[in-house]
């Protein structure tokens, strides 16, 4: 039970600053107002329709979060091995350079840090959905749900396959920050790995990333840009502060982002190509 109270925490924390976002993000051309509500729908029927250009894709990356956060439970199911330890090889190329990082440590720091990794990440992330679906950037939205998907399918084969240790609980000289702070914190990062083995890719880099990348690239919300950009670099710094990262991760994970998002841009071509070739086909 105890493994639950974070989240309980978190869920309405986000969800609370995705409204004050909200209003202090998108432009009011964009907002529903109640005494305008008859025409929004109206303008916004014509734009897209919600069941069949966004559910589908919102389904596909709640399906891919499930299945990644389920890992431990399929690897157990189907006796797959995680004695590859990748993390010794990591050690060698790179040593104990994350250690630096906490050379600054403190009570404060660590504080700011975990609020960043534990909400700051998942605002960024939801955010970005409630941006491109307020200002109906349908084909930009159908793209981010892809790339999230592939980022968090091709990160599950790592996951599976060659784990990697959190450095908090690998180097001598870097302390598991995060985990330390409280037993509701590590309880509930524990219940979704048990074993704190899912560092490489690092998705906290890769999804930051690519979400920041869609705000820059896809969007015209100038006001919010710095905004990405500042909370995507600091999201950076935490990963390797509280003890959780290697830089290999690290790099990795921009690596992923980078091919999520030309990935997901060329399915998204293929898939509409798909569309318009069908569309006519039915005409005859």
């Amino acid at each position: 039970m105890k493994d639950i109270y974070l989240f309980l925490i978190l869920v309405p924390s986000v969800l609370i600053m995705n409204v004050i976002a909200y209003y202090i993000f998108i432009p009011d051309k964009y907002k529903y107002k109640k005494r305008k509500i008859n025409e929004t729908i109206s303008a916004t029927t014509h734009k897209f329709s919600f069941l069949s250009e966004i559910l589908p894709y919102l389904l596909l990356v709640a399906f891919a979060y499930i299945f990644v956060k389920s890992q431990w439970s399929i690897v157990t199911m189907l006796g797959i091995s995680q004695s590859y330890a990748l993390a010794n090889y990591i050690l060698d190329v790179e040593g104990n350079i994350v250690s630096l990082f906490q050379i600054i440590a403190s009570p404060f720091l660590t504080y700011v840090s975990s609020f960043i990794y534990l909400l700051g990440f998942p605002f960024l992330l939801t955010f970005t959905f409630v941006i491109l679906l307020f200002t109906r950037q349908v084909k930009a939205l159908q793209e981010y749900a892809i790339a999230i998907t592939i980022a968090y399918m091709l990160a599950f084969l790592f996951y599976t396959f060659t784990p990697v240790a959190v450095t908090g609980h690998t180097l001598p000289d870097v302390v598991p920050l995060l985990y330390n702070l409280s037993p509701i914190i590590n309880d509930g990062l524990r219940s979704l790995d048990p074993f704190l083995n899912r560092c490489f890719p690092s998705l906290h880099a890769g999804l930051s990333f690519l979400a920041m990348l869609f705000i820059i690239f896809k969007t015209d919300l100038d006001n919010f840009k710095p905004i990405a950009i500042f909370i995507t670099i600091a999201i950076q710094f935490t990963i390797f502060y509280l003890g959780i990262h290697w830089i290999l991760d690290f790099i990795a994970g921009v690596i992923l982002a980078g091919l999520s998002f030309y990935t997901a841009e060329q399915v998204h071509k293929r898939i509409t190509n798909f569309q318009v070739s069908y569309g006519k086909k039915d005409e005859y």
